[in-house]
């Protein structure tokens, strides 16, 4: 497992390699650096790769702080339940129905995410989520396809930024190792491969790799 996780930790430095260049060749349109927590509110959902990674973090804060984030999260997880009953442990979204996944993560909800620190920077920002990763700035893959359609409209507000090449990255590669990353999990884990297994940053909080093999089909 260590080794899967730093593997997977290797591809996100490469993620971070490639927001670094952005922040050095364009600076001057790009609001989002580390400590700005703007976009860092409400819930959304992370892969169990990214869980287990972000628990490797929080395992390595003050116990202190451990213990905080425990409560809280616990807290949110128990407000999420009761909105829907069968969101419990081990908190995986994939088994309730995913058209019910709005009302757990709504978009107007602006709750800061418990990982935030009173100064508004990251516990774990060394193991922070692919998505926050990416978050933020265009995505556009070296063919020219956009990875995702909306970016922070503080970024880029006066340019087209398809037509700047060099903002772009093999995303799509990077994905596909990403995923062989997580079905290598999901076999471990499981005994089977899988493609989908999400949950929420909260979960992450108190989820283990054994409450993910209680999974596993008998």
């Amino acid at each position: 497992m260590k080794n899967l996780l730093e593997r997977y930790g290797a591809l996100l430095q490469e993620v971070d390699r490639w927001f670094n260049g952005c922040i050095q060749r364009h600076g001057d349109r790009i609001v989002c650096n580390r400590g700005c927590s703007a976009c860092c509110r409400g819930l959304f959902d992370i892969t169990i790769l990214d869980a287990l990674y972000l628990r490797s973090g929080i395992d390595a804060l003050p116990e202190e702080v451990q213990r905080s984030l425990r409560l809280k999260a616990a807290d949110r997880l128990s407000a999420l339940t009761a909105i829907n009953p069968s969101f419990v442990e081990p908190w995986i979204l994939n088994r309730i129905p995913e058209d019910e996944w709005e009302e757990l993560m709504p978009e107007e909800d602006e709750t800061p995410c418990l990982l935030l620190a009173e100064d508004g920077s990251c516990l774990v920002y060394g193991q922070r989520p692919m998505t926050c990763r990416l978050n933020g700035i265009p995505l556009f893959d070296t063919s020219g396809e956009a990875v995702m359609d909306e970016w922070c409209t503080l970024n880029f507000c006066d340019v087209d930024a398809a037509l700047m090449e060099d903002l772009r990255h093999p995303f799509l590669d990077l994905f596909a190792q990403e995923l062989l990353l997580f079905r290598e999990l999901t076999r471990r884990l499981l005994g089977e491969a899988v493609s989908e297994l999400d949950t929420f940053i909260p979960a992450a909080v108190l989820l283990d790799a054994g409450m993910i093999r209680g999974l596993r089909r008998h």
